[in-house]
């Protein structure tokens, strides 16, 4: 099983950006993000579940980014906008049994940099 992260990268702030992963070897009926800026510890950001029903933000995000599944593709995007240099991190695919359960799978991180 692999998460395969891409998209990241450095931008302005206010900026966007959008990240991708995809995922191999099996479908995850939940797929988000999580991320981890320097010196702190990692945290939620982003879920959804496989049809889209249920979708979880963080509130430091909520109004920013948006989280889409593409089935056909197994893959989980997150479009940033509006992005802030706190949002500075480095971002992880994570693939989940369960909206409120912990996390099965973590994949590599992308760096997002977000200079002022």
């Amino acid at each position: 099983v692999q998460l395969q992260a891409s998209g990241g990268g450095l931008v302005q702030a206010g900026g966007s950006l959008r990240l991708s992963c995809a995922a191999s070897g099996r479908t995850f009926y939940v797929m988000g993000w999580f991320r981890q800026a320097p010196g702190k510890e990692r945290e939620f950001v982003a879920v959804q579940t496989w049809n889209g029903e249920t979708t979880r933000y963080a509130d430091s995000v909520k109004g920013r980014f948006t989280i889409s599944r593409d089935n056909a593709k197994n893959t989980v995007y997150l479009q940033m906008s509006s992005l802030k240099p706190e949002d500075t991190a480095v971002y992880y695919c994570v693939g989940k049994r369960s909206i409120t359960g912990s996390v099965d799978y973590w994949g590599q991180g992308t760096l997002v940099t977000v200079s002022s």
